[in-house]
């Protein structure tokens, strides 16, 4: 009787630990979950509040006046490209190659339309050729694929 009594002491003491352990890993990952939501929502939070900052720039941009150019349109051509220059001799040398020339790249595709001119006229030429050649034809004579495929004259029955 001792030993049963001991035995169902042993069993339900084992039982509660083990609930009582399942019962601290839950707890833990409750609080492991709960710790990634509050992140989430910090990261929400700042978005909302990047992007309401953004709108009311946009905002505040549209309402400026249409007399109030931004900095940057109202300045000299000339000085922006100046301090353009100033930029591009600051880099290192092979970097420069890498960022087109507009002046060169003006001067090349010029010489390439000057190299397909020719062609371009010749194909125009050949092509009023063409045109005339046809508006000469008389127009009134039937060619002889038309006439092979026109049927005979019936003869009318009298």
């Amino acid at each position: 009787m001792k030993k049963l009594f001991v035995l169902s002491v042993l069993v339900s003491s084992a039982m509660i630990c083990s609930c009582q352990k399942q019962g601290s890993t839950v707890e833990q990952q409750l609080a492991q979950r709960k710790a990634d939501l509050d992140a989430r929502e910090k990261a929400l939070d700042e978005r909302e509040k990047a992007l309401a900052e953004r709108e009311q720039a946009v905002a505040a941009a549209k309402t400026l006046p249409a007399n109030v150019q931004p900095r940057a349109l109202a300045r000299d051509p000339e000085q922006l490209k100046a301090e353009r220059e100033k930029r591009l001799q600051q880099l290192p040398p092979e970097l420069q190659g890498l960022i087109a020339d507009p002046a060169r790249t003006n001067a090349d595709r010029e010489k390439r339309m000057q190299e397909r001119l020719p062609e371009r006229q010749r194909r125009l030429e050949e092509l009023q050729r063409a045109r005339m050649s046809r508006a000469l034809k008389p127009a009134a004579t039937p060619s002889s694929e038309e006439e092979a495929a026109s049927p005979a004259p019936s003869p009318t029955p009298q």
